[in-house]
């Protein structure tokens, strides 16, 4: 019977109607929705739904605005309908943004429909409103609009992030800066000021910044002067543990620790080899490394407060010659020398500041011994610096064309005619000398030698005889501007010639390394100085020497060449005194620019009263050797005999000088036979320790001891600063070997000062061959304002780790110290401590009492090669 039922009830075999289409079209639409189709109502709201959620996706502004408009449809539209996460129809089409570019037109419509209609902008279940969804998506105009429609940028999520927040976390998203700008600019306008993560944004910001232009620091620095990039290490640029002032109050405690065994290294006379071998022979230089300084220090602590004065006396000499031998055979390694300038320093700091030990090493002359070898491998340095600018003198300084070409046509009265056509082409070097680094490791050179480089001779290679810079440099900049490139230059591959901007990039590099090494501020002062002394000497001999420079046009080209490097010391911060150096450089360059143009006796007079840093038998040299132009002025007969009258005038002042120099050379040496002989026999007063200072010979030194201090004088200006004069020139050239004297300050506290904090230029698009260098006046003129910019360390300094013991014990030896000691272990079982020891490490000094009597063991080899005989010490 049931079957025979189903038989007969009729099978609907009609299909389902699609409420879910894939590609919904408003005709689909309008026939399922009309009133013959069939459909309930149910199913007519679900098909609305799933056409709009479709429209929303896909962006069909079409087929939304008929299911907005149709009258069937209306009635079924949820424009608050919400997916499973809560997140609704506008925030649904915002989330196809950049997937189909081509249609974000209309899905900006489409959200904009939306809203204009009233759908529902609240969050979703995270907390993620539309404005959250658009700015990571969206285009700016989209986000004005939800903004003034509603939604506000204040708004939270569950892990409490704005939409800006979203955009900007750690670092701005890429492509999105324009939002992060209109979301900053709105909160702003209602009153935000920055949050928590702006200001967690504003600090990974500033340490991308930084870290990128320690980067590309380290990459010039590297690239200009030879730097490993293992010798930067992990460390950085700046220490937030750096004192910025050097006037306030430090315990005593700081300098002269109590003497415990807590602030020493024990060591024993025979392992001062290997200890030397490990801690300075061996030990690999980095950036900032100032253990060997306070192992040395800690050692001679333990020599000084237990032991006799000969094993303190042993340590340091040793020190010292291990350290003079470490750099003489690395004198090209700009990054030895300066490890070694820092610790020597430091070292010397260390025990001049511990009163319990100062006396010890006065009465030993250990100062005198420390300051020796920093005085060594600061004239290393200073000869690292003057090799390489030797390389680039001549071309970069003295043949640099700096602005276009306004004597193309200048003629001499010595060239020939038929020969001008010639002049012009550029002559090729000879196959025997190289041509100049710009940049890299200097080429190899011989074991250095106590001498300078030698001023050149007066013979020279062939050169350009290109045209020469006008007299107007403004009118010359002008056609500069406008001058059109050679067609040769466009294709040549050969390296552009050297400039003025090759010897700045160097001197910049050398000194960014001094500066973040933390070298102390007046000995990078006094090496600077001492560099541009030597630079201005070999400026100036070379042009008195070489006649082609001996002319107006020339004086133009080199006085401007020469005006970069003037800049560049305003630049760095240095004192004006440094850039003195070149006054008789300059004056020389005047000289030549004017002395065509005397044709009065008066002017003459005038003209010399101005010249304060040249003599006469160098300007009769420069008017007899001066090449004149055709049809230039020359001087007239009389005041061509008044400078022959005061060349003879100074030729006599000069040997009526020397034999006074004699004279007091004589008497000087027979005054200081006398006071050693005094010296010997009585016993005078010994100073406090802590106020010894260096050692200066006469009353030239008192005033640079007096410049010195005055350095590390908050309220004294540097510019007032005045480096140690050099002897008088009585003849034509100057002399270039002459050492300035390297001074110490007086306060032994100020040897471990830190120079100020290198200022980096914003500019993101300086240029990598280049240190930072801004040549904005305003920095220049500010360059030389105020006091010296000079940070102190003293805690930080002292800070020494259980690895320290390495350089001592040994690496097997020193293992054991940073880990737990087994009880059984061999070396333990026959010693069995006292359980009353340990608890305290006090030490019991017995130091032997010091006398006058010189010590056999300071007997050291001079540079001369000189050796003092020595005396075998015994040892207790």
């Amino acid at each position: 019977m049931a079957s025979s039922s189903l038989l007969q009830s009729p099978i609907d075999l009609s299909p389902e109607p699609d409420l879910h289409p894939l590609y919904p079209t408003t005709s689909h639409i309008a026939e399922l929705l009309s009133s013959n189709s069939g459909l309930t109502p149910d199913q007519r709201a679900e098909l609305v739904s799933h056409c709009m959620a479709r429209a929303c996706v896909f962006a069909e502004l079409g087929v939304m605005q008929y299911l907005l408009s149709d009258q069937q449809a209306q009635t079924y539209v949820d424009l608050s309908v919400r997916d499973e996460d809560g997140v609704g129809l506008v925030s649904l089409a915002i989330h196809g943004f950049g997937s189909e570019s081509d249609r974000d037109v209309e899905r900006e419509e489409c959200v904009r429909l939306l809203i204009a209609q009233g759908a529902d902008l609240a969050a979703d279940k995270a907390g993620w409103t539309p404005l959250h969804h658009a700015a990571l998506l969206s285009p700016p105009t989209l986000i004005s609009h939800l903004m003034t429609h509603g939604c506000s940028p204040f708004a939270v999520t569950r892990r409490n992030l704005t939409p800006l927040d979203i955009v900007t976390a750690h670092s701005i998203l890429p492509g999105r800066d324009d939002v992060a700008l209109l979301l900053e600019e709105a909160m702003r306008g209602e009153g935000w000021t920055g949050g928590k993560m702006a200001a967690r944004r504003r600090l990974f910001e500033e340490r991308r910044r930084r870290k990128e232009k320690r980067r590309v620091i380290r990459d010039t620095i590297g690239k200009t002067l030879g730097v490993h990039p293992k010798w930067w290490g992990d460390s950085d640029f700046s220490s937030s543990s750096d004192s910025e002032s050097g006037d306030e109050e430090v315990d005593e405690n700081v300098y002269t620790p109590p003497p415990d065994y807590s602030s020493m290294l024990v060591f024993s006379p025979p392992s001062l080899p290997q200890i030397f071998e490990s801690l300075i022979t061996n030990f690999q230089p980095s950036f900032r490394d100032s253990q060997p300084a306070n192992t040395l220090y800690m050692l001679a602590r333990f020599a000084c407060l237990t032991c006799d004065h000969t094993w303190l006396e042993d340590l340091i000499i040793g020190a010292t010659d291990a350290i003079e031998e470490t750099f003489f055979e690395r004198a090209d390694d700009v990054t030895c020398l300066v490890f070694w300038l820092r610790n020597t320093t430091l070292w010397l700091h260390l025990l001049r500041c511990d009163n319990s030990i100062n006396e010890a090493c006065e009465m030993l002359g250990s100062f005198e011994l420390i300051e020796e070898v920093i005085n060594s491998v600061f004239v290393f340095i200073i000869r690292f610096a003057e090799r390489r600018i030797d390389q680039l003198l001549d071309a970069a300084l003295l043949e640099y064309i700096p602005l276009a070409s306004e004597f193309d046509s200048v003629q001499f009265e010595s060239e020939w005619s038929f020969l001008r056509p010639f002049a012009g082409k550029k002559k090729a070097p000879p196959a025997t000398v190289p041509p100049p680094v710009r940049t890299g490791l200097p080429p190899p050179s011989p074991s250095p030698s106590p001498g300078r480089p030698s001023s050149p001779s007066g013979s020279i290679s062939a050169s350009t005889s290109r045209g020469f810079s006008s007299l107007k440099q403004s009118f010359s900049r002008a056609r500069a501007a406008s001058s059109a490139t050679p067609v040769q230059s466009i294709f040549s591959d050969a390296p552009p010639p050297p400039s003025p901007a090759d010897v700045t990039s160097f001197l910049t590099a050398l000194h960014t390394l001094l500066t973040l090494s933390d070298v102390n501020p007046v000995l990078t002062t006094q090496l600077w100085s001492q560099v541009m002394y030597w630079t201005s000497c070999e400026i100036f001999n070379r042009i008195l020497t070489r006649k082609k420079y001996l002319c107006r046009s020339r004086a133009v080209q080199i006085g401007m060449n020469l005006s970069a490097l003037e800049e560049w010391v305003v630049q760095m911060g240095l004192p004006r005194g440094v850039q003195s150096h070149f006054n008789p450089v300059r004056d020389l360059v005047n000289w030549l620019q004017c002395l065509s143009s005397i044709t009065e006796f008066s002017n003459l007079v005038a003209t010399i009263q101005t010249m304060n840093h040249i003599n006469p038998l160098q300007m009769r040299r420069a008017v007899r050797e001066y090449k004149y132009e055709v049809n230039e002025g020359r001087m007239t007969d009389e005041c061509v005999q008044y400078l022959t009258q005061l060349q003879k005038d100074w030729e006599r002042h000069r040997v009526k000088l020397g034999v006074e120099a004699l004279r007091k050379e004589i008497t000087q040496r027979d005054t200081d036979h006398d006071s050693v002989s005094s010296y010997v026999t009585e016993s005078p007063s010994i100073s406090g320790p802590g106020q010894t200072t260096p050692s200066i010979a006469s009353s030239e030194g008192s005033a640079a001891q007096h410049g010195i201090d005055m350095l590390f004088e908050r309220a004294q200006e540097k510019s007032s600063w005045e480096p140690a004069k050099p002897p008088q020139v009585l003849g034509e050239l100057l002399d270039s070997r002459h050492m300035l004297p390297l001074t110490f300050p007086s306060d032994p506290r100020m040897l471990s000062a830190l120079p100020g904090k290198l200022i980096f230029p914003d500019d993101k698009h300086a240029n990598a061959h280049s240190m930072p260098d801004s040549r904005s006046s305003s920095r220049a003129s500010e360059g030389n304002r105020g006091a010296m910019p000079w940070r102190s360390r003293d805690r930080t300094l002292r800070q020494v780790g259980i690895g320290t013991l390495q350089w001592v014990d040994g690496v097997r030896s020193a293992a054991r110290w940073g880990r737990l000691v087994n009880p059984d272990e061999e070396e333990m079982r026959s010693y069995s401590p006292d359980p009353a020891e340990g608890q305290d490490l006090t030490v019991d000094t017995h130091i032997t009492p010091l006398t006058r009597k010189p010590s056999g063991r300071k007997g050291r080899p001079s540079q001369g090669g000189e050796v003092e005989e020595t005396t075998p010490v015994e040892r207790p």
